[in-house]
């Protein structure tokens, strides 16, 4: 019996998603192309205007495109949801505190002045109604979060004035997300406006937040800490998705915008010592959805319209970008002065972002826009994002690096973190260590995956946060770049040895101290390339030693003197135990006063 063999559109979706995940995109990214770009070629490639359209044709073909874009725009959805879910961990109450007047001064300034200087031109070139280029002109204002941030944190940039600046206005842009679309679902596509009707939902959703805030004040943290000491992974990510399905449905009940209810369950717990371990448990499912949802625009963006006007939709991209440049470029002198790297995040500002699509989407959905208006300011804008990191490269050169000195780093303590020592480790070692570190007025975070010691430390004003260690991921959330140190006391040699090697691998010039169970422990952990080991047995030896020196009479100067130099001996046999290691200086030989922190830090 013949078996007739036909992709499902299901299965279709899967194989082309799933593989522009794990085979394009990492080809995309050996040629040094963004992800979100990646993406967005994709959906234009696959979709109803590319190959799509002939997969009725050609069987093959269906096997490896989408010819209905609706098909995935429910993933896409989620995708979205969970991208407001991770920015609202990265902001937290604290953040925006600190950075007040970056995010909601400058941040403030660069939406509003954009919108406006964009929607007049529009309304005046093309004639536009002024709804329609209101719409359009907030929508471009916005600026490339996912593809912008990692650039500049690749490139440590975000620790300079103009990094930091562009930081606050990326902020605002995201928070500014929320209102245009609260504004885009209660006045889109109506013919008439009801104040009566638009109060009581102005009531609802403020009795939706008001809940949402009470409710996570109160539940979130036990929920988590209860999925936490489970110590199942799969357990804590259960409950890690259902808080931001659980928010994102109060507030789409209350009639408001789904990503409300994200963003506030993110900046609730970014107050919490959870935050790193949420931010790695969701991060797998957040880039695949918001992959769906950029293929899902890519799909939309009409390769027909832009053949029969390419050089519009051309000069319509670069001059999206001039024009935000010439916008952002003077703000960010007039809010943080004449410093070095402001040309070159101007032009990253330039271009629409994600948010753009977002915006644009819903407006078309909702009427606001007619279905050839937002494709065309799609298509625009997604011209513009594939010439990032064009743009990064052309301000790069167009910026002088030698200006980049430490002057120009963090703001002042009012405005930025102090660096801080980084302890991996929580227990009976952790602490005796973060005791040191307090007594020398030393700052420090400590991460701990025993969620009552979290709980206890924290009530007594200790900075420590719940993470598993045994995930690298968490390790490359905890800004070693910006660390004094990095300390890791557990006692698991494969765990601690695996924290090593990925720490030193991102970050060769860092101090990192690590604990070691004997002397060949040890020996493998300077291999990896620790600063300093300390083995357990060594040292147990030597208190052993010093003890009985001084109760037998030895007076304690000479006895403390020898066994420091007993202590740098032994140190020198272990490192010798490495061919060709050179051994750094270490702190071991030094007294906290000496150890020099980092220049600039």
């Amino acid at each position: 019996m013949a078996v007739d063999i036909h992709p499902t559109s299901a299965i279709s979706d899967a194989i082309v998603i799933l593989g522009a995940v794990g085979l394009v995109i990492p080809a995309f990214a050996a040629v040094r192309i963004s992800p979100v770009v990646g993406f967005i070629l994709i959906g234009m490639l696959v979709g109803p205007y590319g190959l799509g359209g002939l997969g009725d044709e050609t069987s093959l073909l269906r096997w490896i495109t989408i010819s209905n874009p609706e098909t995935v725009s429910t993933y896409g959805e989620i995708g979205i949801v969970l991208l407001m879910f991770a920015i609202g961990l990265e902001l937290s109450f604290d953040r925006l505190r600190v950075m007040r007047r970056l995010v909601f001064g400058l941040g403030t300034a660069q939406v509003l002045i954009s919108g406006a200087v964009i929607a007049g031109g529009l309304a005046i070139a093309t004639g536009m109604g002024g709804a329609t280029a209101l719409v359009i002109g907030a929508a471009l204002a916005l600026s490339s979060t996912a593809i912008v941030l990692p650039m500049l944190t690749a490139e440590q940039a975000l620790v300079t004035w103009a990094g930091r600046a562009s930081l606050g206005i990326l902020l605002l842009q995201d928070l500014a997300l929320i209102p245009l679309l609260f504004a885009i679902s209660v006045v889109g596509g109506t013919e008439t406006f009801d104040a009566a009707d638009l109060a009581a939902l102005a009531a609802k959703g403020a009795a939706a937040i008001a809940l949402l805030l009470l409710a996570g004040r109160l539940l979130l943290r036990p929920a988590l800490a209860r999925a936490a000491r489970t110590r199942s992974p799969e357990m804590f990510m259960a409950a890690s998705l259902l808080i931001v399905i659980a928010a994102s449905a109060l507030t789409a009940a209350a009639g408001l915008s789904l990503v409300v209810g994200a963003l506030l369950a993110g900046l609730i717990i970014a107050d919490t010592e959870f935050r790193q371990q949420v931010e790695v448990t969701i991060e797998p499912f957040k880039g695949l959805l918001l992959g769906v949802f950029l293929i899902s625009i890519g799909m939309g963006l009409n390769l027909e319209r832009l053949a029969e006007a390419p050089i519009g939709f051309v000069a319509g991209a670069a001059l999206l970008v001039a024009v935000k440049a010439l916008i952002v470029f003077p703000l960010l002198r007039g809010f943080i002065g004449n410093h070095a790297g402001l040309a070159r995040v101007s032009l990253l500002l330039g271009p629409g972002g994600e948010m753009s699509l977002i915006i644009l989407s819903a407006a078309a959905a909702a009427r606001m826009l007619s279905p050839t208006v937002a494709a065309d300011a799609q298509l625009v804008t997604a011209l513009a994002m594939t010439t990032l990191p064009l743009l990064s490269r052309l301000g790069t050169l167009v910026e002088d690096r030698r200006k980049r000195e430490l002057t120009h780093l963090l703001p002042p303590a009012a405005e930025a973190e102090a660096p801080r020592v980084v302890v991996i480790g929580f227990g009976r070692v952790g602490r005796l260590v973060a005791d040191m570190l307090e007594r020398h007025s030393i700052p420090y975070l400590a991460v701990d995956s025993d969620v009552d010691e979290i709980a206890r430390s924290r009530a007594k004003g200790r900075s420590v946060c719940y993470g598993d260690a045994n995930n690298l991921d968490l390790v490359n959330r905890l800004e070693l770049g910006l660390a004094r140190a990095l300390v890791v006391t557990m006692d698991e040699p494969r765990t601690v040895a695996r924290i090593v090697k990925a720490a030193r691998a991102d970050h060769p010039d860092l101090q990192i101290i690590a604990r070691a169970r004997d002397a060949r422990h040890a020996a493998e952990l300077y291999r990896l390339g620790v600063t300093d080991a300390v083995p357990e047995t060594v040292e147990a030896s030597l208190q052993l030693s010093e003890a009985v020196l001084v109760d037998i009479g030895v007076p304690m100067g000479p006895v403390i003197a020898s066994i420091h130099e007993k202590r740098a001996d032994l140190r020198e046999q272990i490192q010798a135990l490495v061919p060709g290691l050179e051994a750094p200086p270490t702190l071991g030989r030094r007294t906290l006063r000496e150890a020099k922190p980092k220049p600039g830090l």
